[in-house]
């Protein structure tokens, strides 16, 4: 275990103070000088055996009350921290944070409860390490201190914050029909679905994890029939749409994963399926009312950034049009939104971070409901519903123009 030891700044004065009184004593001839030089040294010598001799062991186990931890979300961390050591010292005690959470991870040690615990909060996307725990002890002079590291560290993912989006006014499913809905697409509903025995060959992704834990054997949700994705949401992570594609945070492509993140949720929850893909043509996540499917989708999102070259929509969509096609982006001229065509899709919703004048306009001329991406995902969402749109692009001209 790795640990630090060093005098405190009260002990390196004393260290200090001791050699002056002995080197003042021998050029002044003053007894008394050298009584106190060998005190001063003796005590710091005496401070630092008692920090240093104690052989201390620990152990660690670290809980957090969330599995997934959102962006602004707050969890509780609870430490059991068990020290075998020749006595209990009194010390102080931290959890070493990443700067992508924040909290209060410090307090006074042993506590009477007999375990640590502090609050956080998620600040960014991404997995983050937490821990380990750092010991610190002073002798009883304060002249001497000991840091202790003990245990591992605790991944923590914090997953990009979901909204709450208002309804859509009309469904519409694949190539302009009725959207297809099933109870499978329900949500929550669907853990109601019969699973059976894992067989070698099943994907991984079809498993059923609480019915695998409450029968002890991997079981599988039973094969649906599914028809083509009703719905597909595209994130444009393509380093040329965003100003900081080498940055660790770029607020607008947090926005932008954010948005993301919501429509596919909501859009799941009004009966589609939903297939999530990047601008490269990746796929992100596919949901179809299932918890895991969500979970699986949030992680996907806390890692990704810009990066590459984006493909043609009509690739992307291949050869079904969907019902809703949502395409998130950043920067966007009105060259890049002519060059934007929704491939057939019922229902094309475009947004975008950072629009140029006439980008609205020339997105609009190809059947997008256009709206500018700010800071309130909630809003910039009812501005593409059907009801909240009004007057041409060139008359919300203000609202989608960055100078």
């Amino acid at each position: 275990m790795p640990h630090r030891r060093t005098l405190t700044l009260r002990g390196t004065g004393a260290l200090l103070s001791g050699l002056g009184c002995l080197i003042a004593a021998n050029m002044v001839g003053a007894p008394i000088l050298l009584y106190i030089g060998v005190l001063l040294l003796a005590l710091t010598v005496f401070s630092v055996l008692v920090v240093r001799l104690p052989r201390r062991a620990g152990s660690v186990t670290r809980q957090v009350s969330t599995d997934l931890l959102t962006v602004s979300e707050t969890s509780r961390v609870t430490l059991r921290f068990t020290l075998r050591a020749l006595r209990v010292p009194r010390g102080l005690w931290r959890d070493v944070l990443p700067s992508a959470v924040t909290g209060d991870s410090a307090g006074e040690y042993p506590s009477e409860t007999g375990q640590l615990s502090y609050l956080i909060t998620g600040v960014r996307r991404g997995v983050w390490p937490i821990g380990p725990l750092v010991l610190r002890t002073v002798d009883p002079f304060g002249l001497a201190q000991r840091e202790q590291a003990f245990g591992e560290t605790r991944s923590v993912t914090v997953v990009p914050e979901v909204f709450t989006l208002a309804p859509l006014t009309v469904k519409v499913g694949a190539a302009g029909g009725t959207a297809h809905t099933s109870s499978s697409r329900l949500g929550q509903g669907s853990d109601n679905l019969s699973p059976r025995r894992y067989i070698p060959g099943d994907s991984m992704r079809r498993i059923h994890w609480r019915a695998t834990a409450h029968r002890g054997q991997l079981m599988v949700r039973q094969e649906e029939e599914e028809s083509s994705p009703d719905a597909l949401v595209i994130l444009d992570r393509s380093a040329a749409r965003w100003a900081r594609p080498g940055a660790d945070e770029d607020p607008a492509f947090e926005t932008a994963v954010s948005m993301c993140a919501s429509v596919a949720v909501h859009l799941v929850q009004e009966g589609y399926g939903v297939d999530v893909i990047d601008s490269s043509g990746a796929l992100l996540g596919t949901l179809r009312g299932h918890e895991d499917d969500r979970d699986g989708l949030l992680v996907a999102l806390a890692l990704v950034g810009p990066r590459g070259d984006a493909r043609d929509i009509t690739t992307l969509v291949g050869g079904t049009p969907p019902g809703p096609l949502v395409y998130i982006t950043g920067e966007i001229d009105e060259e890049d939104a002519a060059l934007l065509r929704p491939s057939g899709a019922a229902a094309p919703m475009l947004f975008a971070t950072a629009p140029h004048r006439g980008a609205a306009a020339a997105a609009e001329r190809h059947g997008w409901r256009f709206a500018r991406l700010g800071d309130d995902v909630a809003e910039a969402w009812e501005d593409v519903l059907p009801d909240r749109i009004g007057g041409t692009a060139e008359q919300r001209g203000a609202t989608d123009v960055t100078s």
